[in-house]
């Protein structure tokens, strides 16, 4: 009996042991399949319940939307697809990690779509958003393509994070995302309050992002520049506060970051901001503070110029520099 049962707990121990085998082979070759099955359209797509242009058409995806391979037919792709929450604010810029949309399975044709073993796949999805970024800047331009290049952009880097590419196309994705939130803010009354706390920010997370996944990358320096819009001040107001405390930002940038692509616009910033004190300390009755700011903008205009020389930057400094040494106001109503 004490044999029987040796046996039969031996026998359930091994067939456990299989089953937990299976499992375990069964969940690393979906999870490889998830990984390796990822990808996303350089096109829109119509989504079809069946692999037949006559079934019923189940929604439109978009470019730039994240596609999860589920089966293959010929000339067919079966395919799960986020489509975005249809009550968000916009939700074409909603992405597939940052929000849980309307999902929807269907089949789409096998043409137009990029997957992680597609070849140069980096480079084509990058190509497509420069597309669709161009197509966004023209006058009457495709409806929606700044959206699209948003979301292909960001594509780039989410199935090909180790692409060459891979941070540019971050920042890129971020940079429209900030440039488009930016406008909307400035539309509203709130942008005229003097202190930037008194009116809403712009999102940092996606600017924030860039600098995680890239640090001491040239794209992490743009995107910290960004990040200083959300510390300005809204309107002057004729006080010198605000371009004092500005001016003090854009030069502390210009510190940490010497070699930014952004560091010659940062430095403009900055004498610009001296300069216009000059005028401002003169109405506040503070003389000396007045030649002190034309000393400091005179210093960050000749840095400017002296240190990029070939920037569109180096000829605003050029023209700053003129006036404040001509003694002509740059700030306010005042006509010598």
């Amino acid at each position: 009996m004490k044999l029987t049962n040796l046996s039969l707990r031996f026998g359930v121990l091994k067939l456990m042991t299989k089953i937990m085998g299976l499992i375990a082979l069964i969940v690393l070759g979906n999870s490889l399949l998830w990984a390796a099955d990822r990808g996303t359209l350089v096109r829109e797509a119509v989504i079809y319940l069946s692999p037949d242009t006559n079934s019923n058409k189940l929604g439109q995806v978009e470019r730039g939307r994240e596609l999860i391979l589920l089966e293959r037919s010929p000339k067919w792709l079966h395919v799960e697809a986020l489509l975005g929450r249809s009550h968000a604010a916009d939700p074409a810029f909603v992405l597939e990690d940052e929000d849980e949309g309307k999902t929807i399975s269907g089949w789409v044709l096998d043409t137009g779509l990029v997957w992680a073993s597609t070849a140069n796949g980096d480079r084509i999805l990058f190509g497509a958003a420069v597309d669709s970024e161009d197509e966004a800047s023209r006058r009457g331009g495709r409806r929606g393509a700044a959206q699209d290049a948003l979301r292909l952009y960001h594509r780039v880097y989410d199935i090909f994070p180790t692409a060459p590419q891979a941070g540019e196309a971050l920042y890129r994705a971020a940079d429209i995302r900030w440039q488009i939130e930016k406008s909307d803010l400035q539309s509203r009354p709130s942008a005229r309050e003097k202190e930037a706390y008194l009116r809403q920010g712009i999102d940092e997370e996606s600017m924030r992002q860039v600098m995680k996944k890239f640090p001491d990358s040239k794209w992490a320096q743009l995107a910290a520049f960004h990040l200083i819009d959300n510390k300005l001040c809204g309107d002057w107001q004729g006080s010198s506060k605000c371009p004092d405390k500005e001016a003090d930002m854009y030069e502390k940038y210009v510190k940490e970051h010497p070699e930014s692509p952004a560091a010659a616009e940062a430095l403009y910033r900055a004498a610009s901001r001296r300069a216009a004190l000059i005028e401002i300390y003169k109405t506040e009755d503070q003389p000396k503070k007045a030649e002190q700011s034309k000393s400091l903008a005179i210093a960050l205009a000749q840095q400017l110029v002296s240190k990029f020389p070939q920037s569109d930057w180096s000829c605003r400094g050029q023209n700053l520099l003129f006036l404040v040494q001509q003694g002509v106001p740059t700030y306010g109503n005042a006509v010598p």
